[in-house]
C-alpha cells in the first residue's frame, strides 16, 4: 500500500473451525517456542511475505514484507504507532533530527552514528544510493505518485557523512513531509549493494535478485543490514526465521533471540496452533469473539489490534466491457446505496468493525473527518438505488438491470454505455477468509435486489494483488473489474491520510485508475497547507464522488498473545516490530 510509506495492503486475517492440528501450515514444526530465547508469530493465512528488498513494488504491497525489510533495514524515519500514538520512533530510525527550513522549502538531516553489519559506517552516501534508484526508477516504485516524491525533492546536498539536505519544488507542511514522504526512505549499503554502475542497472540488478526467494538466506547481498535482526531462513512458502543482529548499534535491542513468522495456507491451521500453545502470538476473527474464554483460560491475553485504515473494493474504471458503466456517477451510487453497511459491520464482524463512508478512517476519532464523511452521503437503500437505475435508462430483464436508453441525456444511460449492457460486474477477492466469504455473499445477495448481478471469484491476497494492476483498456490484464484484499484493512495510512498514492490521477496504488482533476487539487491542496480544512475538503469530495465502494473499516485483527509478552503497543499502521517484544514473565 502503501502504498504511501509504501503504504502496504493489509492481511485479511482469517480463522474457521477446524481440526487437524497445523493443517495447511507451511513450514512449521507444530511445537511451543517455549523457551524465552524464541517466539512464534503467526502470519495471516494465506499472505506470506515474499519480497525483501526494501522498495515496494506494485506486485508486494504486502504489509508483511515491509515489516520484515524494516526489521533488517531501518528507515531513515520510522514513523509509526509503536509507541500507542502514531509518531516518529527515533529509536528505530537511522536519522536523530529534521530541521526544516523557515520557508519550509527544505529540511536538514542528521543521522546517528551507526554502522551497517560488516562494520562499515551508515552515511550520507548511502541515503544518496536510495534517492538516485527511486529518482531514476520512479515509474516502477510504487510508492510513486505523479508530483509527490520524488517529483517534489528537486536536490539532494550532501554536507558531509552525517548531514544532508533534501530541497522541496515549493513549501510543505512539515508534518506532512516527515510523516508520509522522508519516511519512506530507507538508507541502503552501497559499498555492498551499487555494483552495477547506474541506477538503471542497480535496480535490475536488486529486483532481480529479491524475485530469488529462495536465496535470501545465502545471498551476501542480504547479509549488510542495519536492522535488530538478519534473516536465519526464508521459505518460499513463507516461513521466516530472523536472528538476532549481533552487530546492531542501533536504539532498538532486540530482546528476543529467535523469531520464527509462521504461515498458515489455512484460518483452521492457525486456529489449531493457538489451541495446541505452538503459536505465542496469533489471531481470532470477530466471529470467534464467543471463545474468548476458551484462549484467556489457556493462558492467552486477547486484544484488538486496531488499525489507522479504510477498506474498499476498487472499480476498474479502463475495463473494457464495464468501464463505460462504472464512469458514471449515478451507477456508483445505486452500488453504494446497495450496501449495508451497518449489518455487516455488526453481524458479520461481530461488531469489530464500523462503516466508513470516504476516503478517511473512521475508526478513531480524528479531525480529518469531513462532516459530509460522517453523514453517509448515501444511505442503504435498494429501492433508492433501483430507482437511480431506473430513472437513467436501466431496465429490469431476467431480474439483472440492462441499459434499454443508450445515450447522454439525464434520464439516459450515459457516455459510452451500450444498448442492451447488463449490470454485472465481478470481483476477485481474497480467499481464505470466512470474514470475507460471509461478507462478500452478503453483498451478492443485496446486489441481487437493486438488480445488480455480482459474482465472486477468489485467490490468495497475493494474486489478488498480481492480477488487479492499474492497466489501459488494451492490456489483456485489464479483464478484472472489481478487486478486494482488505478484510483487515485494504489501506494503512501514515500520520497524514492523504489520498495521493490511491485516488490521485496516476498514483502508485491508484489500482482501479480513478481520476479527477478537481480531486487532485484537492490532494495537492492536502499535502501543503497545515490547516485540517485541506483534508476535510478531500474527504467530502471522495465521500460523494466514489471512486471506488466504501466498506465497514475492521480491526486489523484479535489478537491472542501469551500471557507474558510485552513491552510494546500494537502498531495501528498495521506493521509488526519484532525488537520491541519481549517476554516479561
Amino acid at each position: 500500500m502503501s502504498p504511501a510509506r509504501t503504504r502496504l495492503l493489509a492481511a485479511g486475517v482469517t480463522l474457521s473451525a477446524g481440526t487437524l492440528l497445523l493443517a495447511g501450515c507451511s513450514g512449521t514444526s507444530g511445537t511451543s517456542s517455549a523457551s524465552k530465547n524464541s517466539i512464534n508469530y503467526a502470519l495471516p493465512a494465506n499472505f506470506t511475505p515474499n519480497w525483501i528488498l526494501p522498495i515496494g513494488t506494485a506486485a508486494h504491497l504486502n504489509t508483511n514484507n515491509i515489516s520484515i525489510a524494516n526489521t533488517l533495514w531501518e528507515p531513515l524515519i520510522a514513523y509509526d504507532g509503536s509507541t500507542g500514538k502514531i509518531a516518529w520512533n527515533k529509536a528505530g530510525s537511522i536519522a536523530t533530527a529534521a530541521d526544516f527550513a523557515a520557508d519550509n522549502k527544505s529540511v536538514k538531516i542528521t543521522l546517528g552514528d551507526r554502522h551497517w553489519s560488516d562494520g562499515k559506517p551508515i552515511t550520507s552516501g548511502d541515503v544518496k544510493f536510495w534517492f538516485d534508484l527511486i529518482k531514476a526508477n520512479k515509474s516502477q516504485w510504487a510508492g510513486y505518485n505523479p508530483g509527490k516524491a520524488p517529483d517534489n525533492w528537486t536536490s539532494f546536498k550532501t554536507d558531509d557523512d552525517r548531514h544532508f539536505t533534501i530541497t522541496f519544488d515549493k513549501a510543505y507542511n512539515p508534518q506532512w513531509m516527515l510523516a508520509n514522504e522522508l519516511s519512506l526512505i530507507n538508507p541502503l549499503p552501497q559499498h555492498a549493494w551499487d555494483k552495477a554502475g547506474s541506477p538503471n542497472a542497480a535496480w535490475t540488478y536488486l529486483n532481480n535478485a529479491a524475485k530469488n526467494i529462495g536465496s535470501y538466506d545465502k545471498n551476501a547481498l542480504w547479509k549488510t543490514i542495519s536492522g535488530p535482526y538478519a534473516v536465519k531462513s526464508f521459505s518460499t512458502a513463507g516461513k521466516v526465521v530472523l536472528t538476532a543482529n549481533k552487530k546492531y548499534d542501533g536504539g532498538e535491542k532486540p530482546g528476543i533471540p529467535t523469531v520464527n513468522l509462521l504461515p498458515f495456507t489455512t484460518a483452521d491451521a492457525e486456529k489449531n496452533a493457538l489451541r495446541s500453545g505452538s503459536v505465542d502470538y496469533g489471531y481470532i476473527e470477530a466471529t470467534d469473539l464467543d471463545q474468548k474464554a476458551s484462549f484467556t483460560g489457556q493462558g492467552y491475553a486477547v486484544k484488538p489490534w486496531s488499525g489507522w485504515a479504510i477498506t474498499y473494493m476498487p472499480y476498474n474504471f479502463n475495463n473494457p466491457a464495464m468501464g463505460a458503466v462504472f464512469k458514471q456517477l449515478y451507477a456508483r451510487q445505486a452500488v453504494q446505496r446497495s450496501i449495508d453497511q451497518t449489518s455487516l459491520a455488526k453481524v458479520v464482524f461481530n461488531g469489530t468493525a464500523v462503516p466508513g463512508y470516504g476516503p478517511v478512517p473512521q475508526a478513531q476519532t480524528s479531525d480529518f473527518v469531513s462532516q459530509t464523511q460522517k453523514d453517509d452521503p448515501y444511505p442503504f437503500s435498494t429501492s433508492a438505488a433501483k430507482s437511480l437505475l431506473t430513472s437513467h435508462g436501466w431496465t429490469a430483464q431476467g431480474g439483472v438491470m440492462t441499459c434499454t436508453s443508450p445515450g447522454t441525456g439525464e434520464s439516459q444511460c450515459g457516455d459510452g454505455v451500450a444498448k442492451g449492457t447488463k449490470f454485472q460486474m465481478q470481483v476477485l477477492s481474497q480467499s481464505g477468509s470466512t470474514v470475507t466469504d460471509n461478507m462478500m455473499s452478503a453483498i451478492q445477495s443485496s446486489l441481487a435486489k437493486t438488480g445488480i448481478k455480482f459474482s465472486i471469484k477468489t485467490a490468495p491476497v497475493n494474486s489478488v494483488l498480481s492480477q488487479t494492476p492499474p492497466c489501459t483498456a488494451s492490456q489483456s490484464i485489464c479483464k478484472w473489474q472489481l478487486s478486494f484484499f482488505g478484510t483487515a484493512g485494504s489501506w494503512y495510512f501514515n500520520a497524514f491520510p492523504t489520498g495521493d498514492s490511491l485516488f490521485q490521477t496516476k498514483g502508485g496504488s491508484n489500482f482501479g485508475n480513478y481520476s479527477d482533476a478537481a480531486v487532485d487539487k484537492l490532494i495537492s491542496a492536502s499535502t501543503t497547507s497545515s490547516s485540517t480544512q485541506a483534508v476535510q475538503d478531500y474527504s467530502a469530495a471522495l465521500a460523494k464522488d466514489l471512486p471506488v465502494i466504501w466498506l465497514p473499516e475492521p480491526v486489523y485483527q484479535i489478537s491472542v498473545m501469551k500471557k507474558g509478552l510485552g513491552g510494546f503497543s500494537q502498531d495501528s499502521l498495521a506493521n509488526f516490530h519484532p525488537a520491541q517484544w519481549k517476554w516479561t514473565s
